[in-house]
C-alpha cells in the first residue's frame, strides 16, 4: 500500500499530486474554525453509533472523552491543522485517530462529508446568528437609553437630506 492510501484520494493514484495541487484543493485556513461546530457533531454521531450498537459503553465514553480533550485544546490553540489536512474533518479525524488509534478510524462509520459539511454550517450560523441577535438587543438598548435621557433636546429635523424647517 502506498503513502497515498491515507489521503482522501489515496486509493486511486500511485503518486502523491504536484505541490500546487495540494494547496489548492486545500480547504482555506478561516474553514478549520468550523472545528467547534464539528466537534459538535462527532459527539452526537458517536452517540448514535453507540445506539446502533457499533460503539460499546466504554468506547463511547473514551471517544466521548477525547472528542472533548480535542475541542478543550483547540479551543486553548493548542491543536492545529496541518498543512496534510485537507479539511475541518480530516483534521478532526487525524486528531482523534493519533489519539485512540483504531477507535478513532470508527467515527467515520456510516458518515456523510456533505452531511457534515452542511451541519457545520448550519451549527455556526446558529451560534454567530445568536451572538448578532445578542449585540443587536445591545445597541437596541443603548439607543433607548439615549433617548429617554434626551426627550427634551432640541434636535434639528430633516427630510429628503434637507433641513424641515428654517
Amino acid at each position: 500500500m502506498s503513502d497515498n492510501a491515507e489521503l482522501l484520494w489515496g486509493a486511486r493514484f500511485k503518486a502523491a499530486p504536484a505541490a500546487s495541487l495540494t494547496a489548492l484543493s486545500r480547504s482555506p485556513d478561516y474553514y478549520f474554525a468550523l472545528a467547534p461546530y464539528d466537534l459538535a457533531g462527532c459527539r452526537a454521531h458517536a452517540r448514535e453509533l453507540a445506539r446502533a450498537g457499533l460503539l460499546t459503553a466504554e468506547e463511547l465514553s473514551v471517544m466521548l472523552a477525547a472528542i472533548d480533550a480535542l475541542d478543550a485544546d483547540y479551543r486553548a490553540g493548542t491543536l492545529h491543522p496541518i498543512m496534510a489536512d485537507e479539511d475541518v474533518h480530516t483534521f478532526i479525524e487525524r486528531a482523534l485517530t493519533e489519539r485512540l488509534g483504531p477507535l478513532g478510524g470508527k467515527l467515520r462509520a456510516g458518515r456523510s462529508r456533505n452531511d457534515q459539511t452542511v451541519n457545520d454550517l448550519r451549527l455556526y450560523l446558529r451560534d454567530n446568528g445568536r451572538k448578532l441577535v445578542g449585540a443587536l438587543l445591545t445597541l437596541q438598548q443603548a439607543l433607548v437609553e439615549q433617548a429617554a435621557q434626551h426627550t427634551d433636546s432640541v434636535a434639528p429635523g430633516f427630510t429628503h437630506l434637507q433641513q424641515a424647517q428654517r
